[in-house]
């Protein structure tokens, strides 16, 4: 390929020359220019004569970088895709030499002024510049129609074509976040522009489809709204097949839940769960997404009993789980923890809550950041407290404590001594070394002690990414809260007025007197019972944190024409439920009360 490239350099100079830059048999030669210019064969090639790369390149790309602009500056700011790629390619080229040049951080602006030696620099500033300012621009005028829409419209606004349609103006933003690196005062006008324009950056981040270019944005994680965040790491997960011929099938054994979706699950290779699942239950007709998500938190709920010993609760919040230190006493833990961090990176991927969450240790082992004292306060509140005290004494105090950089392990009835470092038998703790002690100490508990379980979940769900090396791009997008509000779901009661305004109705009418009864039985539900109707009814246990609207779809209640001696039923795919014209309140609250019994609405949905 590199070969070829002088040839389609002198080529598109003539074109240039003698047809203009207006036709069309240019304009594709370019383009075929500037892709093989963007190749990695073409850059090492081009790295042994970067002057005559520069000279050559740098009219291409101060061509394209106008036609880009001018495009822009239009009423309707459209950008054709071809265009942005000849402009990614050509200033890939110019950025790899300002590299070779100065590989070290952004360089300073006394060394790319008009009067540099070397010109392309202050030109590829020049033009980057002009982009970032035509970028701003774009944003203002984004930003008034964010204001004209109403509160619901920019609720959905992932669902409205316009702004779909303004996405290359994130592509010029994902260009000029690669020039910041090169340039001081880029990196710091483009953070001043996107802290300027929040709300249409956010609106056109909720609307990104699959781009793998967008991690620079973890950067400015802190300008960016939970649904923006959390789009950021959908997009790192395979967006699944739609074909039935595709999916992972599983024909699963409800009295063998866990063992049978265990075989399942950690046998297949990683690719064959990117396609997404197909689930079934033996001797069950039910299919389909409800079914699915029932699998989901029944799985969930098995893996992390305590009885599993792979996890356990934080004392103060039981549905908060960390890794269970002495999971070893089962000879397959850590085929387990494979296959518990791949079920939580399957449930992401398809948007299923299931009521569980991980201990902020856990979560930020998993983002490869430190773990601080601070963060174990929830998985053990009594290391905490220690250490805390520890942190308050005088030296006197801790003296008597006799400690040294070491702790006893009590397991299965024997008890062994670790170091927390070489020696640390023999080292004392006292005043002046403590808060070394300390962090040893967590670092020993949370991480060294379980770092093959931590291994091995981590390795679980890495192999449902798309790329298996964005795992801490992936945690490093979200807090710990937004993780929670993804896998866990809300946890609060459930709000009936939210739940009755997304209801609606076939058969009956909202104002029946059988559908007031309705209501008025769930009014007089407990939470948990609330909570199993809803689960039979949609195979959601827990909602997403924004409620019934997080859900995508309206639920129903079809008239059933049958006797009052049947029980409602339901078809979860289709949040569907079934409920037969009940001749009194009394027999209404009687037969949904039979439906919320726990073996009850587990298993009872149709599909």
């Amino acid at each position: 390929m590199p070969e070829t490239v002088p040839v389609l350099f002198e080529f598109c100079r003539l074109l240039s020359l003698t047809a203009g830059n207006k036709d069309s048999l240019y304009k594709s030669c370019r383009h075929t220019l500037g892709s093989m210019l963007g190749s990695p064969l073409s850059h090492r090639a081009s790295s042994k004569s970067p002057n005559k790369v520069i000279e050559q390149v740098l009219p291409f790309a101060r061509e394209i970088a106008e036609t880009v602009l001018y495009g822009l500056a239009s009423e309707s700011m459209m950008v054709p895709k071809t265009d942005l790629e000849e402009l990614s390619n050509f200033f890939k080229v110019l950025r790899l030499q300002v590299r070779l040049w100065m590989p070290d951080g952004p360089m300073a602006k006394n060394l790319y002024s008009r009067e540099c030696k070397r010109g392309w620099v202050w030109e590829l500033h020049e033009l980057s510049m002009n982009l970032l300012k035509r970028a701003d621009e774009c944003l203002k005028r984004l930003e008034m129609d964010l204001s004209s829409l109403s509160s619901d419209s920019r609720g959905v606004i992932e669902t409205q074509p316009l702004w779909s349609n303004r996405l290359h103006i994130l592509a010029i933003l994902t260009e000029l976040d690669f020039i910041s690196a090169i340039y001081e005062d880029v990196a710091h006008n483009l953070r001043f522009v996107l802290l300027a324009h929040k709300a249409p950056l956010n609106a056109l981040v909720r609307c990104s489809k699959r781009n793998e270019n967008l991690h620079w944005l973890v950067k400015h994680k802190d300008l960016l709204c939970f649904e923006a965040r959390r789009n950021l790491v959908l997009m790192l997960f395979s967006e699944g097949k739609d074909d039935y011929g595709e999916l992972h099938e599983m024909l699963i054994d409800r009295s063998h839940l866990l063992d049978e979706s265990f075989e399942y699950i950690t046998q297949a290779r990683p690719s064959e769960l990117h396609s997404g699942l197909f689930m079934e239950f033996k001797n069950e007709e039910a299919t389909g997404p409800g079914v699915l998500r029932e699998w989901f938190c029944m799985v969930c709920q098995a893996l992390f009993s305590p009885q599993q010993v792979l996890f356990l609760p934080c004392p103060n919040d039981q549905r908060r789980f960390y890794l269970n230190g002495t999971s070893a006493v089962d000879p397959l833990h850590l085929k387990y923890f494979i296959f518990s961090g791949r079920v939580i990176g399957l449930a992401l991927m398809h948007k299923v809550q299931v009521g569980i969450v991980l201990d902020r240790t856990l979560f930020l082992h998993l983002a490869g950041r430190s773990i601080t004292l601070e963060d174990i306060a929830a998985a053990d509140p009594f290391t905490y407290a220690s250490c805390k005290r520890i942190l308050e004494m005088g030296a006197a105090d801790i003296d008597d404590l006799t400690l040294t950089f070491s702790r006893d392990v009590h397991t299965l009835g024997s008890r062994r001594t670790i170091e927390l470092c070489p020696g640390g038998q023999d080292i004392p703790v006292n005043i002046s070394n403590r808060e070394h002690y300390i962090d040893l100490l967590i670092k020993n508990i949370f991480v060294d002690s379980i770092s093959d379980q931590l291994a091995s979940f981590a390795k679980g769900f890495s192999d449902i990414l798309v790329n298996p090396k964005l795992q801490k791009v992936f945690f490093g997008c979200l807090d710990l809260e937004d993780f929670d509000r993804m896998l866990g779901g809300s946890n609060n009661n459930i709000n009936l007025k939210d739940w009755r305004s997304h209801t609606q109705y076939n058969g009956y009418k909202e104002k029946d007197r059988c559908i007031n009864w309705f209501w008025k039985a769930v009014e007089s539900m407990s939470i948990e019972q609330q909570r199993r109707l809803l689960f039979f009814w949609t195979s959601v246990k827990y909602l997403p944190s924004d409620g019934f609207g997080g859900l995508g779809s309206k639920l129903y209640i079809y008239k059933q024409l049958e006797s009052a001696d049947h029980l409602p039923s339901s078809h979860t795919c289709f949040y569907r439920l079934c409920l037969p014209p009940y001749p009194s309140f009394r027999v209404m609250q009687s037969q949904l009360q039979k439906i919320t019994q726990e073996h009850v609405s587990c298993s009872f949905g149709t599909w």
